[in-house]
C-alpha cells in the first residue's frame, strides 16, 4: 500500500497526476475533476462511566469523476502512488465506456480564487487520547455518581482539488465534539456540543448539565396526545434544521418540484433566518466539483431567499452553483449540511470563537438561561429536549413523524412541574416555523454535532406557538 508519506506528495500534486493521467490515457478533450481528502478521526468512548474504547484511523481518499464523450462516471480509490493512480483512471474511463449519454453534463468549474477559512487549530488536529480523556473524566465527575455514557471525537481533514479546466484548490479544518447521557433510573439526560477547537469543549458543563435533566425526568406521567405550545431545545432544533437542509433546500428536489421552499416568499416567522456557513468551522472551503464555499442565505427575516445547488441542479435551473457538490449529489441532491439559525444576540461571528450558550448550567429540567428565558412566560405548554427516529411522511410539504426523548417536562405558569412521558408527533416542520408561530428565540445558537463527516446543526432554544403531539412513544 502506498501512501502520501512513502511518496513525498501533496494532495495538490496527486489531483493534479490524477488529471494528467486522464488526458495521457483518454486524450486532451476529456474532462476530469480529482479530489483528494485526508481524514484523520479519533474517538473517546465511555459507558457504564467507564472509557471502553479509544481509537483513531487516517484515511486517504481519492475520487476521480470524468466526461469522455459524452458520457460520465466516477470512481475512487486510496492507493496514491504511480500503479494505484493509473488503476484509477483506467477503471473509471473503462466505466465511462460502459455509461449511458450524459446529456445534462454541467461542465467543469472554472478557475475560481478559493480562500482558507482559518479555522485548523494545530492543538484539535494532533490532540492525544489523554486531551479527549480529560474530557470524558470531567463530564463523568460532574453527574455526580449517575451512570454515564458517550464519545468524545477529534477530526482534521486536509484536502486539495483539481480539474481539466484550470480549477485548483486547498484546504484544512479540524472539529471537536462531545454527546454524552447521564441516565437516573430509566431517566436520560442528554446534552452535545460541536466546535473548531477541542478547548471550546467542557466536559465538566456538559456533565452538569445532562445530570440535572436526567434528575428531572424521573417518574414522567402520561398526557394525552394534542397541540401544546413547546419549547425545543438546541438538540431538538437541530433535527428541524436536517430536515428541512435535506427536503426543502436541495436544489435538485426544488427543480423536481418536490421542496416546499418558494425563493421570494415569505413562507417562515420574521425572528427565523437560516444561514448555510460551512465558512463557520468544520467544513472544507470549496466542494466536490471544486466550487469555492461561501456563506448563504437560505432564509432571511422569515422571506425564503435561495436553495442549495451543484452544477448540475443548478444547470436544471438556470443558475450557478453555490458550492454544494458532495458525494451521492447526483442521486440525493446537493445539502446545505452547515445550517445555523442565529439567535436574538447575534452579531458579526468571531470563526476563531464561534457561537455558544449564554449563562451557566440551571438546576433542573432547564438547561441553560436561554431556555430559561423562554420557559418563563409560558402559561401552558411543553419542554422538549430532543428529537429522534424521525422520518418524512410527505416529502414536499415536509411532514414528519418522530419520537421525543431524553426528557420531556409539563410546564406550567413558567414552572416546569413535572416529568412526561414520551411522545410521538406528526408534524410540518414549515408550518411550526411559519408566520406567527415563532413565538421567541433563545440568545445564541449552540452547534450539535451531525453523525456524517464535516457537517453540524446550529440552533438556539426555540418558543413555538404549537405542536402536534399524536400519542403515546409505543403508538
Amino acid at each position: 500500500m502506498t501512501g502520501l508519506r512513502d511518496t513525498g506528495a501533496t494532495e495538490l500534486d496527486v489531483a493534479a497526476r490524477v488529471v494528467e493521467l486522464v488526458h495521457e490515457v483518454a486524450g486532451p478533450a476529456a474532462e476530469a475533476e480529482v479530489t483528494v481528502v485526508r481524514h484523520d478521526l479519533a474517538l473517546t468512548r465511555f459507558a457504564n462511566s467507564f472509557i471502553h474504547q479509544n481509537v483513531a484511523e487516517s484515511q486517504l481518499t481519492v475520487r476521480l469523476r470524468v466526461h469522455v464523450d459524452g458520457r460520465t462516471a466516477a470512481g475512487s480509490g486510496s492507493l496514491v502512488g504511480p500503479d494505484g493512480l493509473r488503476a484509477l483512471v483506467g477503471r473509471t474511463l473503462a466505466a465511462a465506456r460502459l455509461c449511458p449519454p450524459d446529456p445534462a453534463w454541467p461542465g467543469l468549474t472554472p478557475p475560481s480564487a478559493v480562500h482558507s477559512n482559518g479555522l485548523l487549530d494545530e492543538a484539535t488536529a494532533y490532540a492525544e487520547p489523554a486531551a479527549r480523556a480529560d474530557r470524558v473524566r470531567a463530564f463523568v465527575d460532574a453527574v455526580g455518581g449517575l451512570e454515564a455514557a458517550g464519545y468524545c471525537r477529534t477530526a482534521y481533514r486536509s484536502g486539495a482539488f483539481a480539474n481539466s479546466a484550470g480549477q485548483a484548490a486547498q484546504g484544512r479544518t479540524t472539529e471537536a465534539a462531545m454527546d454524552g447521557i447521564a441516565r437516573a433510573g430509566g431517566a436520560d439526560g442528554v446534552a452535545r456540543l460541536c466546535a473548531g477547537r477541542l478547548d471550546e469543549v467542557d466536559g465538566a458543563t456538559l456533565g452538569a448539565r445532562a445530570a440535572a435533566k436526567a434528575r428531572a425526568a424521573a417518574d414522567p406521567v402520561e398526557l394525552p396526545p394534542g397541540r401544546y405550545e413547546v419549547v425545543l431545545e438546541p438538540a431538538a432544533v437541530a433535527d428541524l434544521l436536517q430536515n428541512l437542509a435535506w427536503y426543502g433546500f436541495n436544489g435538485k428536489r426544488h427543480v423536481e418540484g418536490q421542496s416546499f421552499a418558494r425563493p421570494g416568499v415569505a413562507q417562515f416567522d420574521p425572528a427565523v433566518t437560516l444561514v448555510d456557513d460551512p465558512t463557520y468551522g468544520g467544513a472544507m472551503p470549496f466542494d466536490l466539483e471544486g466550487t469555492p464555499r461561501t456563506a448563504l442565505t437560505l432564509v432571511e427575516a422569515g422571506t425564503t431567499r435561495a436553495v442549495a445547488h451543484d452544477r448540475r441542479s443548478a444547470a436544471g435551473a438556470g443558475t450557478s452553483s453555490t458550492g454544494h457538490g458532495t458525494p451521492g449529489g447526483a442521486t440525493f441532491g446537493p445539502i446545505p449540511r452547515n445550517l445555523r439559525m442565529p439567535g436574538t444576540a447575534d452579531g458579526p461571528v468571531d470563526p476563531a470563537v464561534g457561537g455558544g450558550p449564554t449563562g451557566g448550567p440551571v438546576a433542573g429540567a432547564v438547561a441553560d438561561a436561554d431556555t430559561a428565558a423562554l420557559v418563563a412566560p409560558m402559561a401552558r405548554g411543553l419542554l422538549v429536549s430532543d428529537f429522534w427516529y424521525t422520518r418524512v411522511l410527505d416529502p414536499k410539504s415536509l411532514v414528519i413523524t418522530g419520537l421525543t426523548r431524553n426528557g420531556v417536562w409539563l410546564v406550567e405558569d413558567g414552572v416546569p412541574v413535572r416529568a412526561v412521558r414520551n411522545f410521538r408527533f406528526t408534524q410540518a416542520y414549515p408550518r411550526a416555523l411559519g408566520p406567527g408561530a415563532v413565538l421567541g428565540l433563545g440568545r445564541r445558537p449552540v452547534r450539535q454535532p451531525d453523525r456524517l463527516d464535516g457537517g453540524w446543526w446550529e440552533g438556539p432554544s426555540l418558543r413555538l406557538a404549537s405542536w402536534n403531539f399524536t400519542g403515546g412513544a409505543s403508538g
